[in-house]
């Protein structure tokens, strides 16, 4: 049980949950009202839709020894043109779904593009990663004010609001989202043979290009992923909200989604990666996030409540931290033994 590679997060997550029953016995009680399920374990899968999206992009990237520090931004520009998209289609019916639909193919467009431009620079130009992503995390945003001229945009449109904030089963139908694009990742990594292209390129790139694979084709591709994915999070993060913050929207997910995936078990160093455990990361973040302003913690302590917490998720899952707790530990003990030994003697 203890080697089973989502005991950690899933055990940080359920005591995460848990000491809110401290504060709100009603926490994990799940009411129908109106049609449909709310309660705080729904909202806490309804709000962290968008980073659980970011996070299984992130992962792809970091498992073939990249990052991408730009998808921060690409929330910002998915929801700032989809925002201004929805609010220049004046003249046409409030039940129409072409709005809708324009509005999604331009910011899924737009996310690509900023997917390719990232993957380009990293795999046909050989910029760093690090460097090459930080490069539209900072132009992104500027982009994304230029789209809706410096302004919060809001959005009084029903049918793109159904995107983050309606119900489809009685369930949010973010969640429903995350649900397909998880089901389409693992399908694409577990069923076919990109999975062990991408981990294989991750694990030494010079080596699989020997293999034959086309090592440039699978970092563009993984880029691409991850800007498809952001751009769905901005989409759902701006229609929950009802507008588009061309400035606020998606700052610092790029870190949260980070620290989802290095929390989900997988490594920076490239190679092995945990779609599931970058999920269960997502999770845990988004937890003690909801956890924090719940319990009464002065939100300004939020990022360092959350940087411990991902530390000692960190250091439960290192294998080599465990080992010299326990070696020390087993070495307290025996000494213990001995002592008594003597004394007895």
């Amino acid at each position: 049980m203890m080697k089973f590679k989502l005991f950690w997060p899933l055990l940080v997550l359920l005591l995460i949950l848990s000491v809110n029953l401290f504060f709100d016995p009603k926490f994990f009680i799940i009411e129908v009202k109106n049609g449909h399920l709310t309660g705080s374990i729904i909202d806490i899968l309804n709000r962290g839709a968008p980073l659980m999206l970011i996070s299984l992009g992130m992962t792809l990237v970091i498992a073939t020894k990249g990052i991408d520090l730009g998808v921060g931004s690409v929330v910002a520009m998915s929801g700032a043109i989809a925002a201004m998209t929805v609010s220049q289609s004046t003249g046409i019916s409030g039940d129409s779904l072409v709005p809708l639909f324009t509005a999604i193919a331009f910011a899924l467009g737009l996310s690509l593009l900023a997917g390719l431009w990232n993957g380009i620079l990293v795999s046909r130009i050989g910029i760093q990663p690090i460097v090459a992503t930080l490069i539209l995390m900072v132009a992104g945003r500027g982009i994304a004010q230029l789209i809706t001229n410096g302004q919060i945009t809001t959005i009084y449109y029903e049918p793109y609001s159904f995107i983050g904030g309606g119900y489809l089963f009685m369930l949010p139908f973010s969640i429903f989202i995350v649900v397909a694009v998880l089901c389409l990742a693992l399908f694409l990594t577990r069923r076919t043979s990109i999975g062990l292209f991408i981990e294989s390129v991750g694990s030494n790139p010079e080596a699989s290009r020997l293999a034959g694979i086309n090592s440039k084709n699978i970092i563009l591709m993984v880029y691409l992923f991850s800007g498809f994915c952001a751009g769905i999070g901005g989409l759902i993060l701006s229609s929950n909200v009802a507008s588009a913050d061309g400035n606020n929207a998606g700052l610092w997910y790029e870190l949260d989604a980070i620290l989802a995936v290095v929390i989900g078990g997988t490594s920076l160093m490239g190679g092995r990666f945990f779609l599931m455990g970058t999920v269960v990361g997502a999770l845990i973040i988004q937890s003690l996030t909801t956890t924090i302003y719940s319990i009464g913690i002065p939100p300004e302590t939020n990022l360092v409540v959350k940087a411990i917490v991902v530390l000692i998720v960190c250091l439960l899952q290192s294998p080599d931290f465990r080992k010299k707790v326990l070696g020390r530990m087993k070495r307290t003990k025996q000494l213990s033994k001995n002592d008594k030994g003597v004394t007895l003697s």
